[in-house]
């Protein structure tokens, strides 16, 4: 797993509304990139729609964000307009970007190891560095904390 002060991984993926967004397309802005294990799931939806509820704050210290799952374009697309997202999800079928920010692996599931997406979160600075990172993200406020790093940057 890359941790601060490193590169972040490259990437291009393909987003809902069949839109394909690269690492190299946000060369000059910060993104926080989430990785997050289901659309349409309880703790999943609570997440995505914290950062849309935030989405102004966000904007305002010159942030893109970014969803990561699994799940396929047409599944972020039914999420995406169930809630109104105002960002992009990213389909990482393949787990390749999960695996390069090590947000895939075993975990623990109601008492089970199981394997699957670690939620976590990024933060990547204009240059492609990482500036901040949650490894094992609680959704439960993890918004607020990201704007606060955010604003210590």
């Amino acid at each position: 797993m890359p941790g601060v002060g490193d590169k972040a991984p490259d990437f291009s993926l393909p987003t809902d509304g069949d839109g394909t967004i690269s690492s190299a397309d946000l060369r000059g802005r910060t993104y926080v990139l989430y990785f997050y294990p289901k659309d349409s799931t309880p703790g999943c939806t609570t997440e995505a729609c914290d950062f849309r509820d935030n989405i102004a704050r966000l904007s305002a210290a010159g942030v893109t964000v970014l969803g990561v799952s699994k799940d396929s374009v047409k599944s972020h697309d039914k999420f995406k307009a169930k809630h109104e997202l105002p960002f992009p999800l990213l389909s990482d079928t393949d787990l390749a970007l999960h695996r390069a920010y090590g947000a895939w692996g075993t975990k623990k599931m109601y008492g089970k190891e199981v394997e699957g997406t670690i939620r976590s979160t990024f933060i990547v600075d204009g240059q492609g560095v990482i500036r901040r990172a949650w490894p094992k993200v609680s959704v439960k406020g993890h918004v607020d904390a990201v704007i606060e790093a955010l604003a210590s940057l």
